[in-house]
């Protein structure tokens, strides 16, 4: 016996005991199985992804079948016995916003076509304040009078009604967009659509957040300026820690040396854009607001005071992580829906929340076309000569595709694990299903919309590449008239390495630091061209801060020598 006692215990562990009894190596199977699981799917979706681009498939997405795996495996996990792995892959808000989140919005704004979007900054502001606000307003109004009818033996107050309205009215149009990408779409109507999801699902989070305070508190009129003041100030405050922090970077790649260290810049770059997003949320500001202006103040400013590694590794840097982050919400999403176990389902509120989702779109969108083609044809009237190039009307056809890119995200499921109260269960559940029906409805169907609605594709959109290939085109194409390269000090062929990457051809006297200083001054005449500082002109009104731009902040912020 005392033999057989010495022996170590190397059987498997059952999941069906308390986990609470579960000793370090148990957790740590299970967990390893949790994380098997999620990474196996990840690398399935990603591998359909490339299928369906190879095969040139564009009537169905991979969001739809990260979310179809998802289902399929969290069926399979539900019926199975034992409950540790099942704890393991539910949906965790924390997760979500502080690890899965940010990539996209960085990366979002990093990439943004600022001539694009700043040209359409009406119509966008337009879109993401008003009309998520409206959507906000007409969806939880909806709720409310409908479980006030008592039919479904809910009560919830106005105000929890309306955080349902604010979680479900962030947009997150990543399957339109990746089909818009595939199909070449009008760069306006992407443009539209990309900002006013940016935007909109940070409102949204705002608003959010805002109607938790006022829970079990007693509404007045009042409260309604109250919150529309609280939610003034968090935006602007976030905004403003955004521009700092971007701004901080390029002073600082401005005056050092650490462009010699091409790793240690790159790192630094993304601790910084981290540091934006998790500051703001400490200050109970809004961080996904405090990233995507810092991502778009970085490609403004600092990317030109980056070495030319650094150029390209945070460019695919944050898309890599942007990609995976993607795939991965969706798969989570669709493992949610039975991996969730104290979820109470209502078929009934289910149905009438995505009808409500249709009707609130149907407000915010289509009175603010009108009210935004009134702006621009007052503009026309009082003959400004850049309307017609500039700030075209928007026609029937973009207003109903952007009605139909109105698909709810995984923002609104976060938000919903939030919702406070005794019936936080049936609104949850509520939220995540119209969540994946509306990816999946809205989303299966937009190449058929496209083609239906005649709207223009195939357009090849100029635009500034990082990709290795194209550095040599771009460097010769950004002036027509006078080739960049004749612009820096010394006029160097480029070569390409044996690893693939590209750099200035350096003379034999000459150091590496000298090949970063002859980068650093064709990034720096490439910064300072009439085509990217152009990229704020929205009309002769705005010609404010492009003056300001070119002769007060390009000259602080970008380096003019090489160092």
């Amino acid at each position: 016996n005392s033999d057989e006692s010495d022996e170590p215990d190397v059987s498997i562990p059952d999941d069906s005991d308390d986990p609470g009894e579960n000793n370090p190596l148990t957790e740590e199977i299970f967990s390893s199985w949790a994380l098997f699981i999620l990474l196996f799917l990840l690398s399935f979706a990603l591998w359909s992804s490339y299928f369906l681009q190879q095969r040139r498939i564009k009537a169905i997405h991979e969001t739809v079948l990260s979310i179809f795996y998802g289902m399929v495996v969290g069926l399979i996990i539900r019926i199975s016995p034992g409950h540790y792995i099942q704890d393991t892959v539910t949906f965790n808000s924390s997760y979500f916003f502080n690890v899965l989140l940010p990539p996209i919005i960085l990366n979002s704004g990093y990439e943004l076509n600022q001539k694009n979007f700043f040209n359409n900054i009406v119509s966008i502001l337009i879109y993401a304040i008003p009309g998520t606000f409206i959507s906000a307003m007409v969806l939880g109004s909806i709720l409310y009078l409908w479980t006030s009818l008592g039919l479904e033996k809910i009560n919830i107050q106005f105000v929890d009604a309306l955080a349902v309205g604010a979680s479900l009215s962030a947009t997150d149009p990543v399957t339109i967009l990746s089909i818009f990408n595939a199909y070449k779409v009008d760069p306006k109507l992407y443009t539209i659509i990309l900002g006013e999801s940016l935007l909109n699902d940070a409102i949204s989070i705002v608003m959010f957040e805002t109607c938790q305070k006022f829970h079990g508190k007693d509404v007045y009129f009042s409260s309604l300026f109250e919150g529309i003041g609280l939610f003034l100030m968090i935006f602007s405050i976030s905004l403003l820690i955004g521009l700092v922090v971007g701004i901080i970077v390029a002073l600082f790649l401005k005056h050092t040396h650490i462009r010699r260290y091409p790793q240690i810049e790159s790192c630094l770059i993304l601790l910084f854009a981290y540091e934006s997003y998790f500051f703001s949320n400490g200050c109970h500001m809004s961080g996904i607001v405090s990233i995507l202006f810092f991502g778009i103040t970085l490609k403004h400013y600092a990317y030109y005071n980056m070495s030319r590694r650094t150029q390209i590794a945070t460019k695919y840097i944050f898309q890599l992580l942007a990609q995976l982050s993607e795939n991965f919400i969706f798969i989570y999403l669709g493992l949610s829906l039975f991996t969730e176990v104290q979820l109470i389902y209502k078929p009934l509120l289910i149905i009438v929340t995505t009808i409500s989702i249709c009707i609130a779109r149907y407000c915010s969108i289509f009175p603010l076309s009108k009210f935004i083609n009134f702006i621009y044809k007052t503009k026309n009237n009082s003959a400004n000569p850049n309307y017609n190039s500039i700030s075209p009307e928007i026609p029937w056809e973009y207003q109903m595709m952007a009605f139909w890119a109105g698909l709810r995200g995984a923002v609104g499921v976060a938000l919903a694990m939030g919702i406070q109260g005794e019936f936080k269960s049936t609104l949850l559940a509520d939220v995540l299903v119209v969540v994946v029906l509306t990816v999946i409805i809205f989303g299966g169907t937009t190449a058929g919309m496209l083609e239906n609605l005649g709207i223009k594709t195939g357009c090849i959109e100029e635009s500034d590449s990082d990709d290795e290939f194209d550095i040599e085109a771009n460097s010769y194409n950004i002036n027509s008239h006078i080739p960049a390269i004749q612009n820096s000090q010394s006029s160097k062929p480029f070569k390409s390495n044996n690893n693939g990457s590209i750099t200035v051809a350096a003379d034999n006297n000459n150091n590496s630091d000298d090949n970063s200083s002859d980068n650093k001054n064709f990034n720096r005449k490439k910064g300072e061209n009439k085509s990217v500082s152009s990229l704020l002109s929205l009309d002769n009104s705005s010609t404010w801060f492009q003056n300001l731009d070119e002769r007060i902040l390009k000259p602080v912020l970008l380096d003019n020598k090489g160092s």
